[in-house]
């Protein structure tokens, strides 16, 4: 087996720069660490227990088969903040037949990250022997 340390996302946006406006901005995540210089400079973002690196340029966005899945506390309270920052919901808070309230949005290149509540009374907050 291997022993993973530490996890994170890599995506190649097609603009640096407005990607970097919409997570550290937008979005309000906090920078872990910065590299490089110029407009193509790396940024790592805390995402909870991983993070996300928005670094170089691609002339292609990434496949609509990558998704962003992000906890957060309270997703309606989360809609509120990030919609008095510009940002656009593609689909507001539903709970899902499986129990979990998940809201959409998507970052400058159509990468679809999903923001999900997981309830009180949600298995995945039971933790045997805790």
């Amino acid at each position: 087996m291997v022993h993973v340390l530490s996890g994170r996302i890599l995506l190649r946006p097609t603009d640096p720069e407005r990607s970097h406006a919409f997570y550290g901005g937008q979005l309000g995540l906090a920078v872990h660490r910065e590299f490089g210089t110029g407009p193509e400079r790396g940024i790592v973002y805390f995402l909870g227990g991983g993070f996300l690196e928005v670094s170089g340029r691609s002339e292609t966005p990434p496949s609509p088969a990558v998704r962003l899945w992000l906890q957060v506390e309270d997703v309606v309270a989360a809609r509120e903040e990030l919609l008095g920052r510009g940002v656009e919901i593609v689909r507001p808070p539903v709970r899902e037949p499986w129990g979990l309230i998940e809201m959409w949005i998507a970052d400058p290149d159509g990468t679809q990250i999903v923001l999900v509540e997981i309830p009180a009374d949600h298995p995945l907050r039971y933790r045997p022997g805790i």
